[in-house]
């Protein structure tokens, strides 16, 4: 695909079917991702993946848990919520694939710079047929000092972008984009 039909053809994705994704096609991805620019080229990404949907299956069924006791009964995250109580809810959609990036450091740009990598990521997966979805919602039981040891992670690393990836049963539509709202100055 040229890049502006990419860009305008990613989707978030949360309906896979049951392929794999080969470790080949995630290095791939993530060899895409850290083309990203960088503050300073820096580079302050590191990349955890499992491609094992047991163990994607489990971790999300924590992570569910874990927002279940601590997410907000009321507030603008009510609606959130009751997403997460649906039974039938998983949060990483059943998912073949899950790459966690990372931000080594606690820099002030470095989070930035992982999301550009994530962003990197997601296009590329878009351009071999792969769908992609990030999982904002699995950054709180992530980040947990348990969740880090028991899933053997850096402790200094904070986590920026879980993304799930997988081969989509269909390419959703798009919802479509405001008009953007630009100031000029000077």
């Amino acid at each position: 695909m040229e890049l502006m039909e990419v860009i305008r053809n990613r989707r978030a994705v949360r309906d896979f079917s049951n392929q794999p994704v080969s470790q080949s096609k995630v290095e791939d991805l993530i060899h895409a991702a850290v083309l990203a620019p960088s503050a300073m080229n820096r580079q302050p990404w590191a990349f955890a993946v499992s491609t094992d949907r047991a163990f994607i299956e489990s971790m999300a069924a924590q992570a569910r848990d874990f927002l279940l006791k601590h997410f907000p009964a009321s507030g603008p995250e009510v609606e959130l919520r009751s997403m997460i109580e649906n039974p039938d809810f998983v949060l990483f959609y059943h998912a073949p694939a899950l790459i966690l990036i990372f931000a080594t450091s606690d820099s002030s740009q470095d989070a930035e710079d992982c999301c550009l990598a994530a962003q990197n990521l997601l296009l590329a997966a878009r351009d071999k047929g792969i769908g992609s979805c990030w999982i904002g919602l699995a950054r709180p039981w992530l980040s947990q000092p348990e969740t880090v040891e028991k899933l053997d992670l850096p402790r200094n690393y904070r986590i920026v972008a879980p993304i799930v990836l997988g081969y989509p049963k269909e390419w959703p539509e798009s919802h479509g984009r405001n008009e953007p709202e630009i100031h000029w100055i000077g």
